[in-house]
């Protein structure tokens, strides 16, 4: 008898079936959850798939040549789908609209699914803040048709500038080079606000840290240091690979002053940091990082985001082990009015605060729970 874990994936329970009120609200634009949270971000994925096999995401040793559970393209949300339910979201507050993965530019002809989404309006007549997520590999191709469709921002997840680290942790040899040319593309078309992420894990990445800080300070680029999350049911996660973001901070103010910048929004994930110049203040020349620290000081109370899964399952945490059948619904001859109602039920009795819950026991008692995959709901 085999001893390999069945991925999560195999093992997900099925989804829960949206409640349908009788009497269907009129959206104001305005939904909180049970906490009082409004419903401000949807991140969607648009495919499970990954060509990266980072070990805190899609660890090789499970999700290999032989995995069984990827998604069949039936089963995908259409471009259309997904833009009509972003339009729903957008009816209950939603402003800000991001596409993930796995890779979001491995599915086929993403940018038109992206020239979709641009068009959408809030009810007072604003667009939406539209950007994507990716690990870079195919963003020096597709930088320019991603603008032109209409994508304003993009965030690139990045590792580590030492080639052997990052082809390490990347798990498929693939060049730092390559993701570095893609930012250089990204700025090249005229895209805002580039942020990457770089997950720390203890052990693996930190002499990274100052490295990734001197490339990128000065450039426009805005990096983010992630503490390594126990995300998913695969990776592995224990407490003592978790390097806390006091101790990244600690470590660029011994070369790289910083001080601490104000939020840019309600609900920002990100503590922000702006270098300082020969004045002793920020210097907006120079920058700034920041640092998302999920583990050791959780933000659930702060949290607006919401997860619409590649097959069109609404998650309402990131570390949820279920989600609510919203394609059911689209492909069954619902109404905007039924999918709208349906969407306000679902936020309205959210309680989530995995992260807040976790860090009040000690490591020992932090066992892990069968989740769903990231590389499935988004990150």
């Amino acid at each position: 008898m085999s001893d390999r874990v069945i991925p999560v994936l195999d093992q997900r329970a099925a989804p829960l079936q949206p409640r349908i009120p009788t009497a269907l609200p009129t959206a104001t634009g305005v939904l909180q959850d049970g906490l009082g949270r409004p419903l401000h971000d949807l991140r969607i994925s648009v495919t499970d798939r990954c060509n990266f096999r980072c070990a805190y995401c899609m660890p090789k040793e499970i999700f290999d040549k032989d995995y069984q559970y990827y998604l069949p393209h039936a089963a995908l949300l259409s471009f259309e789908e997904i833009t009509r339910l972003s339009q729903v979201f957008v009816q209950h507050g939603v402003r800000k609209l991001r596409l993930t993965g796995g890779e979001p530019l491995l599915r086929k002809h993403v940018e038109n699914l992206i020239a979709q989404l641009a068009g959408l309006r809030t009810p007072d007549g604003q667009p939406l803040d539209l950007t994507l997520t990716t690990n870079g590999s195919l963003l020096r191709r597709k930088a320019q048709v991603l603008k032109d469709a209409g994508l304003q921002r993009v965030t690139v997840s990045l590792d580590g500038l030492d080639d052997a680290v990052f082809r390490r942790m990347n798990d498929v040899d693939f060049p730092v080079a390559e993701v570095l040319d893609g930012i250089a593309a990204a700025q090249q078309a005229g895209l805002q606000h580039i942020k990457v992420n770089m997950v720390v894990k203890r052990g693996t990445n930190e002499d990274q840290i100052l490295p990734m800080a001197r490339h990128f300070r000065g450039t426009g680029v805005t990096l983010r240091f992630i503490e390594y999350m126990d995300v998913g049911a695969t990776n592995g996660w224990c407490m003592d690979e978790v390097l806390p973001s006091a101790e990244v901070i600690a470590l660029l103010q011994r070369e790289l002053p910083l001080v601490p910048l104000e939020a840019t929004a309600p609900g920002e994930t990100a503590q922000r940091w702006g270098y300082v110049g020969a004045d002793g203040r920020h210097d907006p020349a120079l920058g700034e990082v920041g640092v998302i620290s999920s583990v050791t000081q959780a933000f659930c109370h702060e949290c607006s985001r919401a997860r619409l899964s590649t097959e069109g399952q609404l998650y309402t945490c990131l570390f949820a082990d279920q989600g609510w059948d919203l394609r059911t619904l689209l492909r069954n001859g619902s109404s905007d009015a039924q999918l709208s109602a349906a969407v306000a039920d679902i936020w309205q009795g959210r309680t989530d605060r995995y992260s807040e819950l976790r860090s009040q026991l000690p490591p020992s008692e932090a066992a892990p729970r069968r989740r769903i995959e990231m590389s499935y709901i988004g990150g």
